[in-house]
């Protein structure tokens, strides 16, 4: 039976703005009644050379990777994964010989934050134990609103790769464990940042904990092929013309517009994306994606 949950943790917020979402949260409605084969063979994947929107971005994906537009990419999170509906994003990075709609299905959510340039002098300074124990007791705060809204509570159970930046490429890695009051299995928050000129591309890696291996790996691989365009590089950046960042690293790791906010431990609500599959129960539909995606193999 497939009952895996995959929680990805995109950013924080205030509560005033945007809705607590948990990890058990009721599945999107679909706008179609659709099969997972229908939801598979509906999807328009590309490979190769791909140019983000807003030309903000590129992909230089080898043979191994497909990356899914934005459209697509918001079914896959809703009809296919059980999303509420509403996130915005610049696609999806998927692995090309895993399905999106099996246990073992990942995959990796682009954004990009326009909120100035973000300086890394605090680098070599962040006590990332502290940063943890604050992210830790600001999570456990917003769960006595998550409850009044009906939902479970959410813990961060710690790193599951302790933060590190890489000055050369300007780019920040680092991965949480957690977990919910419903769930037996951990989920896992691989998260990637690309500093920028103006602003941060946030790559979210949506996968359960037993899969860190396997996705830190994959990880290192999508970092490579994903570089700003020209003119939007961390080394475009003229201090005479563009905006400053009210936030550093450090902030990056807690939540970007939580952290300028000097709230760490007043964290009200999270948005989150997870993985919920929600096409369960009938053995014929989990037969039928084997049958769907041998036949792909066969007549590729």
């Amino acid at each position: 039976m497939l009952k895996t949950l995959k929680t990805s943790l995109l950013c924080l917020a205030l509560a005033a703005t945007l809705p607590a979402l948990a990890a058990d949260a009721p599945a999107a409605p679909a706008t179609a009644q659709q099969s997972p084969e229908q939801l598979l063979a509906s999807f328009h994947y590309q490979q190769g050379k791909i140019t983000l929107p807003g030309d903000i971005a590129t992909l230089d994906l080898p043979p191994s990777f497909r990356y899914l537009p934005p459209d697509d990419a918001a079914r896959l999170l809703t009809q296919g994964w059980g999303n509420p509906p509403g996130l915005k994003s610049l696609g999806m990075v998927l692995p090309v010989d895993v399905n999106p709609l099996s246990a073992e299905g990942w995959g990796v959510i682009i954004t990009y934050d326009k909120d100035g340039h973000v300086k890394d002098d605090d680098a070599d300074s962040i006590d990332y134990a502290k940063l943890l124990k604050e992210m830790q007791e600001g999570i456990e705060e917003a769960n006595a609103e998550r409850k009044k809204q009906g939902y479970h509570a959410m813990h961060l159970r710690g790193w599951a790769e302790q933060p590190s930046y890489d000055k050369a490429s300007h780019k920040l890695y680092w991965a949480k464990e957690l977990s919910n009051d419903t769930d037996s299995q951990n989920s896992l928050n691989y998260n990637i940042r690309v500093l920028g000129r103006e602003g941060v591309l946030v790559l979210n890696a949506v996968a359960g904990m037993e899969q860190i291996k396997a996705v830190k790996a994959e990880m290192q691989k999508v970092t490579a092929f994903t570089d700003f365009t020209a003119g939007n590089r961390y080394a475009d950046f003229n201090a005479s013309t563009d905006k400053v960042a009210e936030y550093g690293l450090a902030a990056l790791v807690a939540g970007g517009v939580a952290g300028k906010l000097g709230l760490f431990g007043k964290l009200l609500a999270l948005l989150v994306a997870f993985k919920k599959l929600i096409f369960v129960g009938a053995a014929a539909l989990v037969a039928g994606i084997a049958k769907f995606f041998g036949r792909k193999r066969s007549e590729s």
